[in-house]
């Protein structure tokens, strides 16, 4: 049983899919590592660090992936990735298959079997291999240190003997992981917090870290959760008066952070150019969604912008990754995680169960055919 873990190859991500410390599990597990020469520099990980874990190390990604039973990946392989992985072999990682059919096609005619980490269920077991809740965690952290180091003030309230410095307001939009965290870190350290979602659950966890919620409560606002716990798309009505209110708030906020989301669809628009232009000289805005369209009008991809009235609208890729070394443990232990429910511990060999839950809503190709029920091809 060998795995392959390989330098990621999007200039942007500097995560890597296994720590020295899962290394050392997987091979009690019985399994072989090979990892290429840099894979985890990124993330303040040495080649020495992993030999002495146990792996070995390949000197490029197409000697790394030779023969590898399973690789584990952050991001989904490339065509020359794909094309160095063998017939039949697990690939696991955040693979993003959304508007990638053909990305997907290729990896099904390769006769891999990709898995997506993004797409596991969120149910009691599974909640040691939720990628999304480890990795949204830390951006809602990231998203506050960047905002407070971009508004150039501080954020506690401070009474000294020269004057009082009043507390920064922060707005968080979206209570999901990152919201909460986004919430809990500027909570302590110490600024004004309001939060805005259209889940009514969220009201209560928004007031339980000592914030104070925002939102139009009517009754599609009473509805407005899935099954899955995701928000709901609201109607154009609901989001008028929404978007009314915010409007007034935002005005009067130093910094605000977006962080709204909706699965297979472009990241819903919550901050329009008159809101922006409202918003004081100095005041700063973090759109996590960004990678996704942004959930502010003017934000841009990778790039900080600042407005003609002066406020700064950030626009990090990858802001998980600004916490590599913090990131890439959490993320390799949800890939083991979710690889040891894989593994026959006895015999010490690769045996999926194909009718497992978490296997079967995180498989997207398998045996030269896209399996995955959102994206297999209509006949």
């Amino acid at each position: 049983m060998r795995i392959a873990v390989i330098t990621e190859s999007d200039p942007q991500e500097s995560r890597v899919a296994v720590t020295p410390e899962t290394v050392k599990k997987l091979k009690a597990l019985g399994a072989d590592l090979v990892v290429q020469a840099g894979a985890g520099l990124g993330s303040g990980i040495t080649d020495a660090d992993y030999e002495a874990a146990g792996a070995a190390i390949a000197a490029d990604a197409r000697a790394a992936l030779a023969d590898a039973d399973i690789v584990l990946k952050v991001r989904r392989p490339n065509d020359t990735e794909i094309a160095g992985i063998k017939k039949g072999a697990l690939v696991i990682g955040i693979m993003d298959p959304y508007g990638q059919e053909a990305a997907l096609k290729k990896m099904a005619d390769a006769g891999l079997a990709a898995f997506a980490m993004e797409f596991m269920p969120r149910i009691t077991r599974a909640q040691v291999m939720d990628v999304l809740s480890s990795q949204a965690n830390l951006a809602g952290y990231r998203a506050v240190v960047d905002a407070s180091a971009a508004y150039g003030r501080a954020l506690p309230m401070m009474m000294t003997a020269a004057g009082t410095v009043p507390a920064a307001k922060i707005f968080i939009m979206g209570v999901g992981v990152a919201g909460l965290q986004a919430i809990a870190t500027a909570r302590r350290m110490g600024a004004v917090v309001t939060a805005t979602d259209v889940r009514p659950a969220t009201k209560e966890q928004v007031e339980s870290l000592g914030a104070k919620f925002i939102a139009v409560e009517d009754e599609e606002f009473k509805q407005a959760e899935t099954s899955g716990g995701y928000a709901k798309e609201m109607s154009k009505e609901y989001q008028a008066k929404q978007a009314e209110l915010v409007a007034t708030h935002i005005a009067k906020q130093d910094i605000v952070i977006t962080t709204a989301l909706i699965p297979g669809r472009p990241a819903p628009k919550l901050i329009s150019e008159a809101m922006v232009a409202s918003m004081r000289q100095g005041s700063v805005i973090v759109d996590l969604a960004v990678e996704r369209g942004g959930n502010v009008a003017g934000a841009k991809a990778g790039e900080t912008v600042v407005t003609p009235n002066g406020v700064t609208i950030l626009g990090y890729l990858n802001v998980p990754g600004r916490l590599a070394a913090t990131a890439s443990s959490l993320y390799a232990k949800n890939l083991y995680s979710f690889l040891e429910t894989m593994i026959d511990k006895k015999e010490k060999v690769l045996a999926v169960n194909w009718d497992d839950e978490l296997v079967a809503a995180t498989n997207l190709t398998r045996e030269g055919a896209i399996v995955h029920p959102q994206f297999k091809p209509q006949v």
